[in-house]
């Protein structure tokens, strides 16, 4: 094996590991038969939880969460694991289903906003990841191989971001460090639709 073949398979496994604690992800079973190192999915009953999450899964109205919609409002319900977006007129609504982090501790909750918007977006590993996960890369360039997809919303927490995956089976799950996940089509839709300062609530 030569090292160029060698180098695009050990980048292969990188994704697929990576794919299992970012924070993007979708409804379908994953491994779980390999012990537990803090970086592989802890949902175990897929059809109880996809069920679950289906029947959650409803349009909202914006006024219980937001007092206006001065740059168009983005709610993320984590429970139901679902994204809602309305537009800054009120005439657009978009629901999409999301990926969420893995463990309560993980959640973050609150007020936030979007503060940046890239396409073709660069992923390095936090600090927290790094240390967890010593191999990974210092950084993946845009491509089919990067954890955050193709496009990404930076939001004013540090290291939180809404995102694409190029793992669909990670969204409706819980499979994220923190982030919040979508369908790369869904990402671009909202990319389009959002601006820097719409704001973001996730509950």
């Amino acid at each position: 094996m030569n090292d160029a073949v060698s180098k695009r398979m050990d980048r292969r496994r990188f994704i697929g590991a990576a794919g299992a604690t970012m924070l993007t992800g979708p409804a379908m079973a994953q491994d779980t038969s390999r012990p537990s190192n803090g970086t592989v999915e802890l949902e175990k009953d897929i059809s109880q939880a996809v069920r679950r999450n289906i029947s959650s899964f409803r349009t909202l109205d914006w006024r219980p969460y937001f007092s206006n919609l001065n740059n168009g409002a983005v709610l993320v319900d984590i429970s139901s694991r679902a994204l809602h977006f309305w537009s800054e007129d009120g005439n657009t609504y978009k629901l999409y289903p999301s990926s969420v982090p893995l463990t309560p501790d993980l959640t973050k909750k609150g007020r936030t906003k979007v503060v940046r918007k890239v396409e073709g977006p660069t992923w390095r590993p936090t600090p927290s990841m790094k240390k967890r996960n010593p191999e990974w890369p210092d950084v993946v360039e845009p491509g089919p191989d990067n954890p955050l997809g193709t496009h990404a919303l930076y939001l004013s927490w540090t290291y939180y971001r809404i995102h694409g995956t190029h793992d669909t089976r990670k969204i409706g799950r819980r499979s994220s460090n923190g982030c919040i996940g979508l369908y790369n089509e869904h990402i671009a839709q909202l990319y389009a639709f959002t601006k820097v300062g719409t704001q973001v609530l996730l509950i």
